[in-house]
């Protein structure tokens, strides 16, 4: 053993007296030990770096990631109230006010007249028959009116035919219900179920408590099917009608269909909404869509997106937002980056309401949001290069894969900055899910989706649902085509 092998807290004196023996075992010992000191330490770092990324999991809600608002935790932070205006509570004295049209007098159904028996002023009688003087005070009251239904019997009554002696009846004619119940309030028990979210027993009891209706509960869901087979082909129209559309936001949303994991997926278009249940996968998003699809994208960063083209894709800033809001709540160097990231997003999305608000056109949106867009280049690809956390690093990498789907709103018409449309569409589905745990049968999710897709887009054509779905009923039980629920043009 040379002197560049004694170990430091060893004299000199003491190592030259060591028998050479004893010192390989020492310098063996030494090696081990330092080996091992190494190796935990690098244990220790990579235990900090795990225990970082839980604690970040940990502190996820819904306004630094994608969680859903009923899934955030007591600890969450409450969300940010909005800044005092200085103003009460209420309507404004520049508001215009709200008031009730009177009905014209031919849609009034009883017209009551209330004429003056005493005068409030000389307390003396006043005479019936005296003329009219000054303008009539008009109040219109609304009332249903009593809520019985009514019982048509269909008689089907056995002749002889005179000519071949054989008993004969009529045949049900098309406009009379194959079964006990007529196309309205078919229609409306889904209704009730698919738009308002009323659960299949409760539309029992209050199918009694209204309208002393009695229906079993077992007859129920055989009238959701016989809906859902009328707006088969309604919801054929819709889809191949959503598939042409030149922007389509998209998103999906948990689902059980007996009791396996399914998806309930959305297209938000203009005209249109499409739903369908099926697996979270890119076959299912070409099923909902189209293959190829011809339009815009709008979504997150779920990889079945990825296999559109970059300039068919708009990513959803408000999901962007959220991630770097998740990074600006760290500490250190990864929060100062997320700081100066979430500045930049809070001008990207001044500037696109001043834009939708009329302030700027077009090519006024386009400068305005160049050099936002140079520093959000800038900021995503130091935190690629510099930002001391893995994650954060993977998050740049990403981004900067997809970095033209990030800015086609800014250069396409009818495209938004976020995939709001799409979320917006599916909260009424989320919460009929977490009222009826999803679908027990395929044909229950047939139901589901074209329920949702026609009175979706009933809603967005302006046509009430009640009437468009008992048509619709009506017209599947005497042959005749599906209602036309979309403009031709």
């Amino acid at each position: 053993m040379d002197e560049l092998s004694r170990p430091p807290e060893i004299s000199p004196l003491d190592w030259a007296t060591t028998p050479p023996a004893v010192r390989a075992l020492v310098h063996a010992l030494r090696t081990q030990l330092q080996s091992e000191h190494l190796l935990l330490r690098q244990q220790v770092v990579t235990l900090q770096e795990r225990v970082a990324v839980l604690e970040a999991q940990l502190n996820q809600h819904s306004g630094n990631s994608s969680r859903p608002p009923s899934s955030d935790p007591p600890s969450a932070p409450p969300r940010p109230p909005n800044g005092p205006t200085g103003r009460k509570a209420g309507a404004q004295p520049s508001h215009p006010g709200q008031h009730r049209p009177l009905l014209p007098p031919d849609q009034v159904t009883e017209f009551v007249v209330h004429r003056p028996i005493t005068c409030p002023h000389c307390q003396q009688a006043v005479p019936s028959d005296l003329p009219l003087t000054g303008v009539v005070l008009r109040q219109q009251v609304w009332e249903l009116p009593p809520l019985v239904p009514t019982v048509t019997e269909h008689q089907f009554p056995t002749v002889t035919c005179p000519h071949c002696q054989t008993p004969v009846r009529a045949l049900r004619p098309p406009e009379v219900p194959p079964g006990s119940f007529g196309p309205h309030l078919v229609a409306l028990l889904a209704l009730l179920h698919g738009r308002y979210r009323v659960s299949t027993r409760d539309l029992v009891q209050l199918l009694a408590d209204l309208w002393q209706l009695p229906i079993s509960l077992g007859s129920v869901p055989m009238l959701y099917q016989t809906v859902s087979h009328a707006l088969a082909p309604v919801y054929d129209a819709v889809q191949t009608t959503v598939q042409a559309q030149p922007v389509a936001n998209v998103d999906e949303t948990p689902w059980h269909e007996c009791h396996r994991q399914r998806y309930l997926w959305v297209a938000v278009t203009v005209v249109a909404t499409l739903f369908q249940v099926a697996r979270r996968s890119r076959a299912a998003l070409e099923a909902l869509i189209g293959s190829p699809f011809g339009g815009i994208v709008g979504s997150d960063r779920y990889s079945a997106y990825a296999h559109l083209p970059v300039t068919q894709r708009q990513l959803c800033w408000a999901h962007l937002k959220r991630e770097w809001q998740f990074f600006r709540e760290r500490d250190g160097p990864v929060g100062v980056w997320g700081d100066a990231a979430m500045t930049q997003l809070d001008r990207l999305f001044t500037t696109w309401h001043r834009f939708r608000s009329g302030a700027l056109d077009r090519a006024a949106l386009q400068q305005a949001m160049a050099p936002i867009q140079a520093e959000v280049r800038r900021l995503v690809e130091e935190g690629r290069d510099t930002v001391p956390w893995e994650k954060a690093r993977g998050f740049c990498r990403d981004l900067l894969l997809t970095w033209p789907a990030l800015w086609t709103f800014v250069r396409e018409e009818g495209v938004e900055p976020t995939n709001n449309a799409a979320e917006r569409a599916l909260r009424p589905a989320v919460l009929w899910r977490k009222g009826c745990y999803g679908t027990a049968s395929v044909e229950g999710s047939r139901f589901v989706e074209r329920i949702l897709t026609v009175t979706t887009t009933c809603q967005q054509q302006q046509q009430p649902f009640l009437p468009f779905l008992a048509d619709a009923v009506q017209r599947s039980w005497a042959g005749l085509p599906a209602p036309t629920l979309l403009p031709t043009t």
